[in-house]
């Protein structure tokens, strides 16, 4: 078996591509999308140089990403192109969340809000236009707890948004500081998925070179965001949350039994919690972005295949492109693996059902 999966292509697909897709209901729950009028709504605010992935880059790769905005711009906005890259690749449904670069944490909060506000209902419109293949995931203003909760309410209570997407920190705050406990109690209460998607490393001095700000900055933020998480208490007061984190859930779920033998061996790392922390590792999702076989095999093995979910990065290049076949194609999968894994577990989760 390969190490890598070969038939990766990048974006646009061409105009006689197309992968076989299977017989199962496929749902896409890592892609992105991008509202202009949004980044017009904050442009007198808005600064390049705070964004991590920008800020934690040097002059090479901040002229691949400029090449790549130009290059994926359709792909990003438009609905028709989207609609046609997704019967391509085999993709029935997409779980809309916002490119990271919208976040807008660092903005002023009324400001993140209304922009948040003009994304959703952006996000809302292209659900109701195409009910079969679209659902959306909230993008909220993080930075102010109690405006993020307001919105969260509206989102799905009047919106219909089947989850939200929120970063893996919030302008050097951690997930796990006690002002959004209230936050992720709520999101328990109204039972609807967190996309947790990082945006570059907060302290990526070391990683300017080589897209290391994305390519080991993205993964690795995830990584410290779940170990907060786990080890600041926020699954065990709320154990019914239900968070898919991106990118195959980071470099944790790949070497975890060094948090066990941490809680076993050290007082410090049983302040907030009284079970072993892959005990809560378990409860979490992943998405299959792993581009590897043996990675996908490992993560199935470990958590179970229920626990996996079929996800793309689109457009990005860094994504994956023929998902279906990548999943299908894993030697170890059965056919009811494979069959939760493309689309059943997202639909149970989204309530799609």
């Amino acid at each position: 078996m390969s190490l890598t999966y070969k038939c990766n292509p990048s974006l646009p697909l061409k105009k006689n591509s197309s992968f076989k897709k299977n017989n199962y209901r496929t749902i896409d729950i890592h892609c992105h999308i991008y509202f202009e009028n949004a980044a017009e709504l904050v442009k007198e605010e808005f600064n390049i140089n705070n964004d991590y992935l920008y800020k934690f880059s040097n002059e090479a790769t901040r002229s691949v990403n400029l090449n790549q905005e130009d290059s994926i711009n359709n792909l990003i906005t438009s609905i028709d192109t989207r609609l046609e890259q997704m019967d391509k690749m085999g993709i029935d449904i997409q779980a809309l969340s916002i490119a990271p670069i919208q976040y807008y944490y660092n903005l002023s909060p009324d400001l993140t809000n209304a922009a948040a506000q003009l994304i959703n209902n952006e996000i809302s419109k292209i659900v109701l236009q195409h009910p079969n293949r679209f659902v959306g995931l909230a993008t909220l203003p993080m930075q102010q707890p109690d405006l993020a909760i307001k919105e969260l309410k509206r989102s799905v209570n009047d919106l219909g948004m089947k989850g939200i997407e929120i970063s893996t920190s919030v302008n050097g705050d951690e997930l796990s500081n006690n002002k959004y406990l209230k936050f992720f109690e709520e999101v328990e209460k109204l039972g609807v998925l967190i996309f947790l998607h990082p945006s570059g490393f907060s302290d990526g001095q070391r990683l300017s070179n080589h897209y290391f700000s994305n390519v080991i900055g993205n993964p690795l933020d995830s990584t410290l965001a779940i170990n907060h998480l786990i080890f600041g208490g926020v699954l065990d007061k709320y154990p019914d949350l239900k968070i898919c984190v991106a990118h195959g859930g980071g470099y944790l779920p790949s070497y975890s039994g060094r948090i066990d033998h941490a809680f076993d061996n050290r007082m410090d790392c049983r302040e907030c919690i009284n079970q072993q922390p892959t005990s809560y590792l378990k409860k979490l999702y992943f998405d299959t972005v792993v581009f590897t076989q043996h990675q996908l095999e490992y993560l199935v093995n470990l958590y179970g295949s229920e626990h996996l979910l079929l996800g793309t990065d689109y457009p990005y290049d860094m994504g994956m492109y023929d998902p279906v076949g990548f999943i299908s194609s894993t030697k170890s999968l059965s056919d009811q693996d494979i069959k939760s894994i493309v689309g059943g577990n997202a639909a149970k989760i989204l309530n799609l059902l």
